[in-house]
């Protein structure tokens, strides 16, 4: 049986792991779950992750949640090229010091503001109050301070001279807010080099397919959701 990859392209790590796949050719069967029509919810989708959430894998009888496990076992499964997941400790430990970090930073506060400028006016008919959106903003860019000073510095790529998860993982986490209206690259030199080496090393026809979804964001409307997960997501949105 063929390993089947359950994603939605427009969540960040349902993207890395999309792009990890194709570009190390490993074969797998692309399962769609749309998270706005709800088929994360289902019965059939609960059998592969009983957690309701994408990404998802099956391989065979196995199945795995959480998309930086699923990255490491794609690794280990298919050996793809060391740089991804370097052999060498103290690379290693740089991967897996960025990929520890990376959940209650780059990615939640770029998910919080792509959120805050998408999803909130949208599902609220209301205007977004600007102090939500500047606060959001405000944290993002503490994220990006930390993320250059940190674990970028003077390096080609957070582990080195060549990419690795952590680049791939990073980036396609930094396009959210990007495509929801903020350009975080704008004045941020070293940041863009490496945006352009990270795209290349993957490839750029490769990049922009992953993304093509969220590149039209703009144009998502409210009767595309469920409206049980319109409700929900308008719920957990308010809370923020």
């Amino acid at each position: 049986m063929e390993l089947e990859l359950y994603l939605d392209l427009l969540s960040q790590p349902c993207r890395a792991l999309y792009i990890f796949a194709r570009s190390n050719n490993i074969p797998f069967e692309f399962k769609r779950v749309q998270l706005a029509k709800g088929q994360h919810k289902t019965e059939e989708f609960r059998k592969v992750n009983v957690l309701m959430k994408v990404p998802a894998l099956r391989d065979g009888s196995f199945t795995l949640a959480e998309s930086i496990a699923i990255l490491l076992y794609l690794v280990q499964k298919f050996k793809t090229p060391d740089h991804w997941y370097p052999s060498d400790l103290q690379k290693r430990a740089r991967v897996d010091e960025y990929l520890s970090w990376q959940h209650t930073n780059i990615h939640a506060k770029g998910s919080k503001l792509f959120l805050t400028k998408v999803l909130l006016p949208l599902l609220t008919g209301q205007p977004i109050p600007p102090e939500k959106l500047e606060f959001a903003t405000e944290e993002l860019n503490v994220a990006l301070k930390q993320f250059e000073e940190k674990f970028l510095q003077d390096k080609p790529f957070i582990a080195g001279s060549e990419i690795s998860l952590a680049d791939l993982v990073a980036l396609v986490d930094l396009m959210q807010p990007v495509y929801a209206g903020y350009d975080l690259f704008e004045e941020r030199p070293k940041l863009t080099e490496w945006r352009r080496r990270v795209e290349e090393a993957v490839g750029k026809q490769l990049f922009q397919e992953a993304h093509k979804e969220i590149m039209n964001i703009k144009n998502l409307t409210a009767d595309q959701f469920a409206p049980e997960m319109m409700e929900n997501f308008k719920q957990q949105l308010l809370k923020q």
